[in-house]
């Protein structure tokens, strides 16, 4: 037995909406059908991947989280177009800070304080 891939990774929302106007609309993830698990929450697509958002309550703190989100738990994603990516989240309010390894990265927050790594492909 070995495991071989990641299926996906699921993040805490409080509003599955507002989370999807972040997820969908500035990252451009894609939507996908999710069956009735009796509470909000959407699943998408990151490649042959995915991340679900559900909307329950979240046992993670709000405050004393770290600074730099690199020392935080967070969700890394690989993007094409970094510096356009990091432009539009800039103008949609969304603060970004480069990696400190000197990689083509920045980390930011989604509307829920959930860690994002975007690493340049």
């Amino acid at each position: 037995m070995s495991v071989h891939a990641i299926h996906h990774a699921s993040v805490m929302v409080t509003d599955t909406s507002k989370a999807l106007r972040f997820y969908q609309g500035l990252l451009g993830l894609e939507r996908l059908a999710r069956p009735e698990l009796g509470y909000p929450g959407a699943w998408l697509a990151i490649g042959a991947q995915q991340l679900h958002l559900l909307e329950l309550p979240s046992p993670d703190p709000k405050t004393g989280r770290p600074a730099h989100v690199g020392r935080d738990r967070h969700l890394a994603l690989v993007v094409g177009e970094l510096d356009a990516l990091v432009t539009s989240l800039e103008a949609a309010g969304v603060s970004c800070s480069s990696s400190r390894s000197g990689r083509a990265a920045v980390f930011c927050r989604d509307p829920d304080g959930n860690g994002i790594e975007l690493i340049q492909a």
